[in-house]
């Protein structure tokens, strides 16, 4: 099965039903008025600067390939756990009708955490561009293989040079990651599940590192363990994505502070990366 196509096909109803409810020329100053006391390039900017671990701690109630991870899960709650336990910024899937998510979950997150807050959802029309900015994001996910080369394009320059967001582009494979340098991304997402079958490989982030521009900012995400991220990060990744490891945890906090911590012994050559 396509997950990808489906999940997108509803998406597109999705919008269109936003339009009509909130139409564009309603949404611009909404969107305009968050970002002007908003700060720019949040996440990028945290993701350079810290020399920890920088865990981009993730809020999913489900998923299209796992079914209920969390259903009760609170997203306030959660957040301030993940703050708590010093994660660098905190991803919140917006998604309906597959993650049963919601972008009042994103406001309601926003208004309870201090850190940058990352929007992932299905991006494909400037208008949720501007949803995302009204709903008090720092930034926004944009999937390199659901878009062709001037849309990605288009939305990384809305996102990032009108708007002072951060866009994540995210890729899976050589062609994609060209693609998403060619559109002048800088912060770049390797996703280690495969959107269109949701199988998952970690060789594909350890592939694609080698293949990335020095002055690119690597996040990776999906099937990480606390090895993995350690591994990952010498080979220069900057952030990870964790989510459904977390959101499973009895006590989120904990579980993400494991992610965090070095054993002893596992200095040496990642003293610089690990400071």
């Amino acid at each position: 099965m396509d997950f990808l196509s489906e999940i997108v096909a509803r998406k597109r109803e999705r919008v269109e039903e936003a339009k009509q409810a909130v139409p564009l020329g309603e949404l611009l100053p909404l969107a305009r008025s968050a970002r002007a006391s908003a700060h720019s390039r949040a996440l990028s900017s945290r993701l350079e600067r810290n020399r920890q671990i920088n865990i981009i701690a993730e809020f999913k109630r489900q998923s299209p390939s796992k079914g209920a991870i969390n259903a009760g899960a609170d997203p306030v709650t959660t957040a301030r756990a993940y703050q708590a336990a010093g994660a660098a910024a905190v991803s919140i899937l917006t998604e309906e009708d597959y993650f049963a998510g919601s972008l009042a979950d994103l406001r309601a997150v926003r208004s309870a955490i201090q850190l940058p807050i990352l929007r992932k959802d299905f991006i494909f029309d400037e208008y949720q561009v501007y949803e995302t900015a009204a709903a008090g994001a720092d930034a926004l996910l944009l999937i390199a293989g659901l878009l062709n080369d001037a849309t990605l394009l288009s939305l990384r320059r809305l996102t990032e040079d009108e708007l002072g967001m951060d866009a994540l582009v995210e890729v899976h494979d050589r062609g994609e990651l060209q693609r998403a340098i060619s559109a002048g991304a800088r912060l770049i997402g390797v996703n280690n599940r495969d959107l269109r079958t949701f199988n998952v490989s970690l060789t594909t982030s350890e592939e694609l590192a080698r293949l990335a521009p020095a002055d690119t900012i690597l996040v990776s995400e999906s099937g990480l363990s606390p090895d993995a991220v350690r591994k990952l990060g010498e080979l220069g990744y900057s952030g990870f994505l964790v989510g459904e490891v977390l959101m499973r945890a009895d006590d989120p906090e904990a579980a993400l502070r494991e992610f965090m911590q070095i054993r002893e012994g596992e200095k040496g050559s990642g003293d610089q990366w690990f400071a």
